[in-house]
């Protein structure tokens, strides 16, 4: 019984590892297995009987059936995006020592929704719940640089003067190449900040993983340092819920 699950999860690994080729005849998973045909058709009869895998009836070939898309939507469907955001919250804490913030759109404004603290006497520190307007931050502008343009022109439209509006967009378009956004000073003097985007199963933004920094005595080389760790970290985030 578990060599026959471990063969037919063979078949779908393989009927699923190439994105540019749908369909595979038997002689091809044959080969792709290192199983005879024979078992390759017996699987394969038992995956369809399940809706796993459907047949191409002109060409006899064979591709993943849509009950992977029903089971794995399912899934998706029931993930807590905080269960999963926050070991990675704490994840980049410990590594930068510094505080770290994931802030989630809502209308014009982000909410702070989740925080770990820096262990510093001195550290930047804002409350959750905490709303910020979309046009503020350096979370809020790598948010604003990944929806599409016309969500980010009917926010910003409520947020700043018309004739601000292009070289707004020329930042944030500079912010999505580059994949995070950094601030310096936008709401307390002497503190900067640094996000990139969380983007869900759909490819859509959700919010910004975040370091607040002092800037007393911050050195490139360690903005840097934390610029890498927020991409990265915000990439392992995205990965986790679905992205790709």
């Amino acid at each position: 019984m578990i060599q026959s699950f471990d063969r037919a999860m063979a078949i779908a690994t393989a009927l699923s590892s190439d994105e540019q080729r749908k369909w595979w005849t038997i002689n091809d998973l044959s080969k792709e297995c290192h199983l005879p045909v024979s078992t390759i058709y017996r699987l394969l009869y038992t995956l369809m009987k399940h809706g796993l895998v459907e047949q191409d009836a002109v060409g006899k070939q064979y591709a993943l059936g849509v009950k992977w898309m029903e089971f794995g939507l399912r899934v998706l469907d029931r993930i807590d995006y905080r269960k999963v955001i926050k070991p990675m919250i704490e994840e980049l804490a410990r590594e930068v020592e510094e505080s770290v913030y994931f802030s989630q759109p809502s209308g014009v404004e982000s909410i702070i929704v989740d925080r770990i603290d820096s262990q510093h006497n001195i550290r930047v520190y804002d409350q959750l719940g905490l709303r910020i307007p979309l046009n503020i931050g350096a979370a809020n502008k790598t948010i604003l640089a990944n929806m599409t343009t016309n969500e980010a022109e009917q926010i910003l439209l409520q947020l700043i003067e018309q004739e601000h509006m292009q070289p707004f967009f020329e930042k944030l378009k500079e912010i999505k190449q580059q994949g995070y956004a950094v601030s310096f000073g936008e709401r307390t003097e002497n503190t900067a900040s640094v996000a990139a985007p969380v983007f869900d199963y759909n490819q859509k933004v959700i919010g910004a993983l975040s370091i607040g920094i002092l800037t007393y005595d911050l050195k490139e080389e360690r903005l840097q340092f934390l610029i890498e760790k927020v991409k990265e970290v915000a990439c392992k985030t995205s990965q986790r819920l679905g992205s790709y």
